[in-house]
């Protein structure tokens, strides 16, 4: 969709000019490393071996789903992510039309 990736690109262009596409990036793949060793060792080395593909492919689905409802999390207050998620959501201002997003850009 064309909307879609203006929107990309123009977010992309807002994150160069403030100097910030770099360090998102490094971010981004910092909290995807962190989350694949938690995954590593909280599911596939501790509760493995596993007798095929697709129970690894099962029981990575229910460790997702615990990991973000079920999850009691220390430093949000002791709920799970996607409580903090749904509140963050709610006491967002989201623009009216698509053309307003696109103009806030």
């Amino acid at each position: 969709d064309k909307g879609v990736q203006y929107v990309a690109i123009r977010y992309t262009e807002r994150l160069a000019e403030a100097g910030a596409v770099a360090s998102v990036g490094s971010y981004v793949n910092a909290l995807a490393e962190a989350f694949n060793s938690l995954y590593k060792a909280e599911l596939v080395r501790n509760r493995g071996p596993w007798k095929n593909i697709d129970d690894l492919e099962i029981a990575t689905a229910e460790y997702i789903d615990w990991f973000n409802h079920r999850r009691l999390h220390g430093e949000i207050g002791m709920i799970p992510p996607v409580e903090l998620g749904d509140i963050h959501h709610h006491h967002q201002n989201v623009p009216a039309t698509a053309d307003a997003a696109l103009a806030s850009l």
